[in-house]
């Protein structure tokens, strides 16, 4: 099976399908810098800490922040909502923006792997390193990319054909 592969934000191409690359999101009410903002917004118990990870100069330090949180700032469900709050803001961003949904459409049915060069639970989580790892966003990805194809192939069949006239049919 082909594979794409991407982690950098600024990789050509591919780089969109990273939660760091620079493109707006709104979600739940909330225009928020890039995806990694959107997910990370969800995580912290009190507004300010919220507040503190997501003012964060860049993506990264706003995934690091988070990521470096106490165990009594993190929601008590995060473990079971992280997921579901994941693929929609991923959602978001792919229904948002038609160019980068144009992207994940035209990978086709190619398995789409973040790789990951660090080795640590988080990149094995979301992503893989040297071929292990769960790769939840390649996998939560290729599950919207299915969507999203389904979705445009039923709102084609719905659009009404144009009806030739009388003349149109005789002429063929």
């Amino acid at each position: 099976m082909d594979e794409i592969h991407f982690y950098r934000s600024s990789d050509k191409i591919y780089g969109c399908f990273s939660n760091l690359y620079r493109r707006s999101v709104e979600f739940e009410g909330v225009v928020y810098q890039t995806s990694e903002h959107a997910y990370q917004a969800g995580k912290a118990r009190k507004p300010e800490v919220r507040d503190w990870v997501l003012s964060a100069p860049s993506p990264a330090l706003v995934a690091m922040a988070a990521h470096g949180l106490y165990w009594w700032d993190i929601r008590s469900d995060w473990s079971k909502i992280k997921f579901d709050r994941m693929r929609q803001v991923l959602r978001a961003k792919f229904t948002q923006h038609e160019d980068l949904c144009k992207v994940l459409l035209a990978t086709g049915d190619k398995r789409l792997v973040e790789s990951a060069t660090v080795d640590n639970a988080v990149n094995r989580l979301w992503g893989e390193v040297k071929g292990q790892g769960k790769n939840m966003l390649g996998q939560m990805l290729m599950e919207l990319r299915t969507q999203l194809r389904q979705e445009k192939l039923a709102a084609s069949a719905l659009k009404p054909r144009a009806r030739r006239s009388s003349r149109e049919r005789l002429a063929a």
